[in-house]
């Protein structure tokens, strides 16, 4: 369903909706066991839901395309991952509330480690702690670059914002992350003949940055990906008559949220905490967006174990979701992220919605074997949200 369909057809109403997402669910067999993580973990909750929901796989972008997160969530959220596209620089300075103006060019920072070769041995640069990052953002802003104002913004962890304001400048920058380890960072190039002038820029603040960083290993070098500026999109609440929250700890997501026209509002870093955030805004929107990062973060670092860990931890969840009584909750994730790769995949995402005027199509447990049985299959996962509006009653008739 295309944007100016969804407006034709999108009704206001009292029933609500819920997004529960576990960030990176998908997972492959371990070599060992032949079991997914989901496979591994006790899920009693999410296996009981199952029983009661339509269940199937949602695909991000398309086949074989692995996602970002970015784009992963865009889909969820009703918005083409392919029409509405945005580097991640945008989606981590409104994550942190940055006052990102129009001319404004934005860049995702991951401090990394490099060794003695200058190629890269962590990307995370060890996940340094956000004191750390907050004291390297502060040496770096000392950097001065001609013609422009720079921003160098801690988010969280290793990560920060790069933002440049000054006139001419361009968001058509390659990264210079080159997004595997044992590589050396790439150099900024242009990817337009308007970009150049911002690519000599960004190349002068990470030879500036390198100088700064060298002793100060394991954050002993930089890597930037995501340069972008702010789009304008049309709002969940113009398009899809919903009155939208986001329930999000990290900024990246938060920021992504906000993009969409969802009221990003504070939570603590556990779980418990955005439950209780959920439960004390009830009343107030009938669309939530509730974000589960650490099983995410357990499969980037190939920890199987702790992923299986993190899953069981979500499961322990559904039952205060459910005590809510959402019309329509829906549980899925933004990627996958197999452990045994340790970094998203092109695999498709487990899927379930627990609605009303729904047949239940007889998956027992909440994993990738069982969900082949699902009568959903494997969709769009752009999809998903006009799925769930139509079983809460926010879609009227399309045509006489």
């Amino acid at each position: 369903m295309d944007l100016d369909l969804a407006r034709q057809l999108s009704m206001t109403g009292e029933s609500k909706i819920m997004l529960f997402v576990i960030d990176g669910l998908g997972g492959l067999p371990h070599p060992e066991t032949g079991r997914t993580e989901l496979e591994s973990a006790s899920t009693p909750n999410l296996d009981a839901l199952a029983k009661e929901s339509v269940c199937g796989f949602t695909q991000p972008v398309a086949p074989g395309v692995t996602p970002g997160s970015g784009p992963g969530h865009t889909a969820l959220f009703g918005y083409d991952p392919m029409k509405y596209s945005i580097g991640r620089g945008v989606l981590e300075a409104a994550g942190i509330d940055f006052d990102l103006r129009p001319q404004d060019v934005a860049a995702r920072g991951n401090f990394c480690t490099v060794d003695g070769k200058g190629l890269v041995s962590d990307r995370r640069a060890g996940r340094i702690t956000s004191e750390t990052c907050v004291e390297l953002c502060e040496e770096l802003r000392k950097i001065r670059l001609e013609g422009v104002e720079l921003f160098v913004e801690p988010v969280r962890e290793y990560r920060f914002v790069l933002v440049l304001r000054g006139d001419g400048l361009s968001d058509a920058v390659a990264d210079t992350d080159p997004q595997r380890e044992g590589a050396e960072p790439l150099a900024a190039r242009a990817t337009a003949t308007a970009g150049e002038a911002t690519a000599r820029l960004v190349n002068r603040f990470v030879e500036e940055s390198k100088r700064i960083l060298r002793d100060r290993s394991p954050a002993n070098m930089l890597l930037l990906r995501g340069f972008a500026r702010r789009p304008d999109w049309p709002s969940m609440a113009e398009v899809f008559k919903l009155r939208p929250a986001a329930v999000a700890h990290y900024p990246m997501y938060r920021g992504l949220a906000k993009l969409v026209g969802m009221e990003a509002l504070p939570t603590g870093p556990a779980l418990d905490d955005s439950i209780g955030t959920v439960r004390e805004n009830w009343h107030r929107f009938d669309y939530f967006f509730v974000h589960y990062k650490y099983t995410d973060t357990a499969g980037e670092d190939g920890d199987f174990e702790r992923k299986v860990a993190k899953l069981e931890e979500a499961d322990a969840a559904i039952p205060s979701l459910l005590a809510l009584k959402p019309d329509v909750l829906m549980v899925t994730g933004d990627h996958s992220t197999p452990a045994v790769l340790a970094a998203h995949s092109w695999h498709p995402v487990p899927f379930l919605m627990r609605a009303p005027w729904t047949r239940a199509d007889g998956c027992d447990a909440f994993n990738e074997v069982a969900l082949q049985r699902g009568s959903l299959g494997t969709f769009p996962a752009v999809e998903a949200l006009p799925l769930a509006m139509a079983h809460a009653g926010r879609l009227t008739k399309y045509g006489a």
